[in-house]
């Protein structure tokens, strides 16, 4: 069987990577830099192939983070996406943006329940509640939604871990509406491409792929898209 290779990139936060996932193993390229993600991307993508020693033509499929996020960066993965998974013939691998923040969470910190809060401003915040299941992958319970802190879905159980920048922007508000305090220390982590890649790679094996025509953006806010239901 050959090795399963899959492009990702995430550029929905302040954040830009890139990441390239060959049959297990991930390489990355990751900097915090806001408004630099058009001039950034492209030459992750090119560092990545070259470290590898490999070619697009020889992926199986590109994954990005689908939101929610910013919109601009959002727009940017999607379009970058597009036009790698055209040009190359391949399928493309929508990843949740909350769920690869919580999956970093995972893979960081070893955490296995957490709340994960993007800064969605406008006084709101992007928000999801995630398990790890036997496998180590996150799993949505429950939707993700953008809504006032003092509105999140409160979880069941406990031994949560805080996620996000959500947590530094309206830690009280949340805390006020939970009824509880998650551990914190992880309110500075943003999503990254490798945890969008190892998403992806599990989402590939179960044919969750869509033609690079329908690599689309979920923004969550009513009057851009309609809410995603429970998965990935």
């Amino acid at each position: 069987m050959s090795e399963l290779r899959i492009l990702a990139v995430e550029t929905a936060t302040e954040a830009c990577s890139a990441a390239l996932y060959i049959d297990g193993d991930v390489i990355q390229r990751y900097q915090l830099a806001p408004r630099q993600h058009v001039a950034l991307i492209l030459p992750f993508v090119d560092e990545l192939f070259s470290e590898a020693g490999m070619t697009v033509n020889q992926l199986d499929a590109v994954a990005f983070g689908r939101g929610p996020g910013s919109f601009t960066g959002l727009r940017i993965a999607a379009g970058i996406t597009q036009g790698i998974a055209f040009g190359a013939d391949l399928p493309v691998i929508p990843v949740s943006t909350l769920a690869a923040l919580a999956q970093g969470a995972a893979r960081q910190a070893g955490a296995t329940r957490v709340l994960a809060a993007l800064d969605a401003r406008m006084q709101e915040v992007y928000w999801g509640a995630f398990c790890r299941d036997e496998s180590g992958l996150m799993s949505l319970v429950g939707e993700e939604a953008v809504c006032a802190p003092g509105s999140v879905e409160q979880p069941d159980g406990g031994d949560w871990q805080a996620a996000g920048d959500g947590w530094s922007s309206y830690r009280d508000a949340l805390i006020a509406r939970l009824g509880f305090e998650p551990a914190d220390g992880l309110d500075s982590l943003k999503p990254q491409a490798t945890d969008v890649a190892v998403l992806g790679a599990a989402r590939f094996a179960a044919g969750e792929v869509v033609p690079p025509e329908q690599a689309a953006p979920i923004y969550l806010r009513d009057q851009v898209a309609a809410k995603p239901k429970a998965g990935v």
